[in-house]
């Protein structure tokens, strides 16, 4: 199995507002660099969709180390997404769980993946994550500007 390096972020002008998702996908030397925007949305949703849409990329099953500074995104994949199902998708305040449809991406994307899910803690230095969350800035900036 291939083993790639995924850091993911997203970013929101306002929140709600529009947002910008950034992934880098590296596979030993090569990487790609992945960014997209919304025009309204939040920054949940952007840090859910830079993961998703970096899995989607991925044209076969591998082993990956996910990088990414939300802890709604580890968290989710981690410690909360089983208790949802479970209860059928609703938290621990008996609410509906919000972003239910990217939670169903995700879980989907993620499923033909092994994935070891690495919390970074954001805007610390850390050379992939500043440069993923200048994707999802200048992302973000560019869907606030309009076509």
């Amino acid at each position: 199995m291939k083993r790639v390096e995924i850091f993911t972020d997203g970013a929101c002008k306002g929140n709600p507002g529009p947002g910008g998702w950034g992934a880098l996908l590296r596979m030993g030397r090569h990487e790609k660099e992945l960014a997209g925007s919304d025009p309204a949305t939040t920054n949940n949703r952007m840090e859910m969709t830079a993961v998703i849409r970096a899995l989607e990329a991925l044209i076969e099953p591998c082993e990956i180390l996910l990088h990414s500074d939300s802890r709604y995104v580890i968290d989710g994949m981690t410690k909360w997404i089983h208790g949802w199902q479970k209860k059928g998708w609703v938290n621990s305040s008996k609410k509906p769980v919000r972003n239910e449809d990217l939670w169903h991406e995700l879980i989907e994307a993620a499923a033909r993946h092994t994935i070891t899910w690495q919390w970074v803690k954001g805007h610390d230095g850390h050379i992939e994550n500043e440069r993923v969350d200048k994707l999802a800035s200048d992302a973000a900036s560019a869907a606030g500007r309009g076509p």
